[in-house]
C-alpha cells in the first residue's frame, strides 16, 4: 500500500501542474484572442482563411499594446492620456476604481516603482513570531511623519491565497531584507512553506544566528 500510495503522490505531482498550467494558459490565450473582435467581420482570420487558429489574439494584443504605449509615449498621446484621465476622475465610482486599478499597475510594472521588489522578514504578528512580507513603499508622509520614524509599508500576504493580506507599518530598524527573489517568495507561501528557495550561508556576509547544521 505504500508504494502504490508513493507512485500515486508522484502521479499527482506530476499531472497536477499540467493541468493548472494548460488552464490558465488557455484562459489567457482565449482571453487575448477576443482581440480579433477589433478587427472587422469580413477581414477577421477565420472568414478569410476559413478555419479558426487559436493564438491569433496574442499577435494582435502584442501589437495593440506597442501601438498604444508608442501613442501613450510621445506628445500627443501624453495629452490624450491626461484628458482621458481627467475626465475618469470627474465620475463617481468610476473614479476610485479606474485611479485603484492604474495605481496598481504602476505600482506592478513600472520599473522605477519599489513596489514589490524586495521580500522582507518582520516580527508579526507579535514580537518573537515571523513574517513573510513585501515592501510596497517607503515614502508614507504623514504616517512617518507622525511616528518620527524611518518606517517602511509592508503587504504580508496570507497562504495559500497570497492577494488576500494585511498591511503593516514597520520601522526600518525593525525588517530584515532577504536574500530570495519575490517569485521564490510566494512559491514558498502558496506552499504552506513546503517549497523552500534554496540558500546558503555564504550569501550573506553576517548573520545574528548561526546556521544550524544539515540533516545528515
Amino acid at each position: 500500500m505504500k508504494r502504490i500510495r508513493r507512485y500515486l503522490v508522484a502521479g499527482i505531482l506530476v499531472w497536477v501542474p499540467l493541468v493548472v498550467t494548460y488552464l490558465l494558459l488557455r484562459f489567457a490565450v482565449g482571453l487575448m484572442d477576443r482581440t480579433l473582435l477589433l478587427i472587422p467581420t469580413p477581414y477577421r482570420p477565420e472568414v478569410l482563411l476559413g478555419v479558426n487558429i487559436p493564438g491569433l489574439g496574442v499577435i494582435l494584443a502584442i501589437v495593440v499594446l506597442l501601438l498604444t504605449g508608442l501613442l501613450a509615449a510621445n506628445f500627443v498621446g501624453r495629452a490624450f492620456v491626461g484628458g482621458w484621465e481627467s475626465l475618469m476622475d470627474r465620475i463617481p465610482f468610476v473614479r476610485a476604481v479606474y485611479s485603484g486599478a492604474k495605481n496598481f499597475a504602476e505600482m506592478v510594472f513600472s520599473d522605477s516603482s519599489q513596489s514589490f521588489k524586495h521580500v522582507l522578514l518582520i516580527q508579526y504578528p507579535r514580537k518573537g513570531l515571523y513574517s513573510l512580507a513585501f515592501q510596497t513603499s517607503s515614502k508614507l508622509g504623514e504616517v512617518q511623519g507622525r511616528t518620527g520614524e524611518d518606517v517602511v509599508c509592508c503587504f504580508v500576504p496570507t497562504t495559500p491565497n497570497p492577494t488576500s493580506g494585511f498591511i503593516i507599518i514597520v520601522p526600518r530598524k525593525d525588517i530584515t531584507v532577504l536574500d530570495m527573489e519575490v517569485d521564490q517568495a510566494l512559491k514558498m507561501i502558496i506552499s504552506l512553506g513546503v517549497v523552500i528557495p534554496p540558500w546558503t550561508k555564504e550569501q550573506t556576509a553576517e548573520l545574528p544566528f548561526d546556521m544550524p547544521d544539515e540533516p545528515a
